[in-house]
């Protein structure tokens, strides 16, 4: 049996452009995909917390150092810059590896730039 665990988060990060005809994905500043270990084409979970909406997309790597979230494609439609979203990702894992899983978690300022570094382990 496989458990679903938080791989990586970050958290509060701010929508930087909205592209409707894009194709879908969500554009993230390839230092931050390197700091969270976000991977470009993972699936991401995206809640957008000014309005509620959860959507899924994958990663696009962006420019590093610019703070880009760019959401693109149909997901463009359900969000706006300057809105705070939680960009999360999962991993599936067996019961011998729920004990030594640590997720990576990071905080982000409203320009995008880390504030806190976080490691969430599963262990109890």
């Amino acid at each position: 049996m496989l458990t679903r665990l938080l791989k990586a988060k970050l958290h509060h990060a701010r929508v930087t452009r909205c592209d409707p005809d894009y194709h879908g994905s969500i554009t993230i500043d390839s230092n931050l995909l390197r700091e969270s270990g976000l991977l470009p084409n993972e699936l991401v979970l995206i809640a957008d917390c000014e309005n509620g909406q959860r959507f899924e997309t994958y990663v696009i790597a962006g420019e590093p150092g610019t703070g880009v979230i760019g959401i693109n494609g149909a997901a463009a439609l359900l969000t706006r810059p300057g809105n705070r979203v939680i960009v999360m990702s999962f991993v599936d894992a067996q019961p011998h590896e729920i004990d030594t899983h640590i997720a990576k978690v990071l905080v982000l300022d409203q320009h995008n730039h880390i504030l806190e570094r976080l490691s969430s382990p599963t262990k109890l």
